[in-house]
């Protein structure tokens, strides 16, 4: 695809939820579960590696690779000289965003940024629900975010949908967002009374008095009143705000001052060849063969030298071999 088309359309692809899975389908890492996601992005990442000229770089991963992305877009940014503060940037911002104004009860375990060294990026990113066993992936490209707080994905993959979400980046949750970033400018003890008179109130969305406690919540209405957010941004990206502190502030907004934010999952489905579970339908082999097949005469046909098309072939015939 490097051969062929510019880098940008190379994260074009990576952001498209369908794209996304059918390649890691393909690629036979896995059917439908989360593994596909973890894996299909580590190999795409130790794949750019290689690369001598610096295309498309790649940072981040599952669990503590997550937590060392910032580091390593460093490390790149010392060995090829760009700029690594809007990658770090845009990193720290997709993972808050999703896990701060989408509550949606997936918690982010891996996050993965793929980024050209003149600023452009792709954000993939999956969470995953304990009790369900399911998890739900995230799409971000950087030239479609025109507000990274207001409906900034170019997709969602889910393999359920949920019936209550808090979905703050929704256009209906603007009056909503309003409110919020008001009332963290507010005095501390007043948006404590308001947020007393609720606890008994019935719930709009998941929301006890137990999950707030009083001191944290206190603390943090203390650094938003000193800190003066001009924006929802600003005040996503204040240290020790996190999603309780938003819901509260949302159900706040919601049941005191009568703006509702949106409750609507905006997740989208995506399978490709069927599920080794049988969901939503089994897995037809013989399409599964014609793909290694299609695979196979598509890296022979591509514009590379004689040695880097017997090393693709060689790692094809090694994914693909009965003992794999």
């Amino acid at each position: 695809m490097l051969e062929e088309f510019p880098p940008e359309e190379f994260l074009r692809r990576l952001s498209h939820p369908g794209w996304f899975q059918a390649l890691g389908c393909v690629l036979g890492f896995d059917w439908h579960s989360s593994g596909l996601t973890t894996t299909t992005t580590a190999a795409l990442k130790e794949a750019l590696s290689e690369l001598s000229t610096p295309l498309i770089l790649a940072a981040g991963g599952k669990g503590r690779a997550a937590l060392r992305t910032p580091l390593e877009v460093e490390s790149l940014a010392e060995r090829f000289a760009f700029d690594p503060l809007p990658i770090i940037k845009a990193s720290r911002l997709s993972a808050k965003v999703d896990s701060a104004l989408l509550q949606d009860g997936y918690e982010i375990y891996h996050h993965a940024i793929f980024f050209t060294p003149e600023g452009k990026w792709a954000v993939i990113q999956q969470g995953m629900r304990e009790e369900l066993k399911m998890a739900r992936r995230y799409h971000w490209l950087s030239s479609q975010v025109k507000d990274p707080t207001q409906e900034p994905h170019t997709g969602i993959s889910s393999q359920k949908k949920e019936k209550v979400v808090l979905d703050l980046t929704s256009r209906k949750s603007l009056k909503n967002k309003e409110i919020i970033l008001q009332l963290s400018r507010e005095k501390p003890e007043k948006v404590k009374k308001d947020f007393s008179l609720i606890l008994n109130m019935p719930r709009r969305h998941a929301l006890l008095s137990a999950d707030m406690r009083p001191e944290n919540f206190h603390r943090a209405l203390l650094k938003t009143y000193e800190r003066t957010p001009q924006d929802i941004l600003q005040l996503l990206m204040i240290r020790g705000i996190g999603a309780k502190f938003i819901r509260a502030l949302s159900l706040v907004a919601d049941l005191i001052y009568g703006a509702a934010p949106s409750y609507e999952d905006p997740a989208l489905y995506s399978f490709a060849h069927g599920g080794k579970d049988k969901t939503p339908y089994p897995l037809d082999f013989r399409v599964y063969e014609t793909t290694i097949e299609v695979l196979e005469r598509a890296i022979k046909r591509a514009k590379l030298g004689d040695r880097e098309k017997l090393k693709a072939l060689k790692k094809l015939s090694q994914e693909f071999s009965p003992g794999a």
